[in-house]
């Protein structure tokens, strides 16, 4: 019964962290950064939002996301 726990346990843990969801967020400049979360980015922020396997295409290009919730413009993190 001690192993059946733990393996209940461990089948748990696995499911919640394969759960979490990612994705690449990208700007019309071109910027683009991953989350780790889904957000609710404020009305007129236009923005593309793809999967985590998605990869920039020439005129992209990777920034490492900011300080909490946000979204770069102008080549600046912008918090909310």
């Amino acid at each position: 019964m001690k192993y059946l726990g733990s393996a209940v346990l461990a089948l748990s843990v696995f499911a919640f962290t394969t759960g979490a969801s990612a994705a690449v967020v990208c700007n019309a400049d071109g910027d683009c950064w991953r989350v780790k979360e889904k957000h609710e980015y404020p009305a007129g922020v236009n923005l593309n939002i793809y999967g985590d396997d998605w990869a920039p295409r020439e005129g992209y290009r990777w920034r490492e996301p900011g300080e909490g919730r946000g979204y770069y413009r102008g080549g600046a993190w912008i918090g909310f």
